[in-house]
């Protein structure tokens, strides 16, 4: 059994002039980061580890602050991947086909079109859009990940539906 928790960047600015990579967070975002963190803690048992960043700043800002909200005991690591930074999908996908087989569970901190993409493509419910902050969790039956087929949506937390 394997597991794919996907969180969108939280909402950013476009109030200052810097390239796409470097947008940061809005105070809506943060605030929205922290809400989905909180809600994720009371609702699930899994344990913040495996997690996995886009190099952007809004997602690499965005998975900081889940991780600090997060008030792990154990020191949480989190490794940064170029191919996160994929509005498609096929980066993402290559990416989790590719995860060692010793991970059972991944957090995936990334953008759209490319998380809404994914969510699509392997749950088996429709998702219209995976908000800005939004977190779903999948779930595989599968032992390896380039086995990748199609699972169940187990979970979706979105800012707009917590109150």
């Amino acid at each position: 059994m394997k597991k794919v928790i996907i969180i969108r960047h939280a909402k950013s600015s476009w109030k200052y002039n810097v390239d796409d990579m470097h947008r940061p967070l809005r105070a809506i975002g943060v605030r929205n980061t922290i809400k989905i963190c909180e809600r994720f803690k009371e609702v699930s048992e899994i344990s913040l580890k495996n997690v996995f960043s886009s190099p952007a700043k809004r997602a690499l800002d965005t998975c900081r602050i889940f991780v600090e909200n997060y008030n792990s005991d154990d020191k949480i690591e989190i490794d940064v991947v170029d191919e996160l930074y994929d509005f498609e999908g096929a980066k993402l996908h290559h990416f989790i086909k590719s995860i060692h087989d010793n991970l059972d569970t991944i957090f995936v901190f990334g953008h759209n079109n490319a998380l809404t993409s994914f969510v699509n493509k392997y749950a088996n419910v429709y998702v219209l859009n995976v908000p800005t902050s939004g977190l779903v969790i999948l779930e595989f039956d599968i032992d390896k990940w380039a086995d990748l087929r199609p699972g169940i949506l187990k979970l979706k937390l979105f800012p707009k539906e917590i109150n």
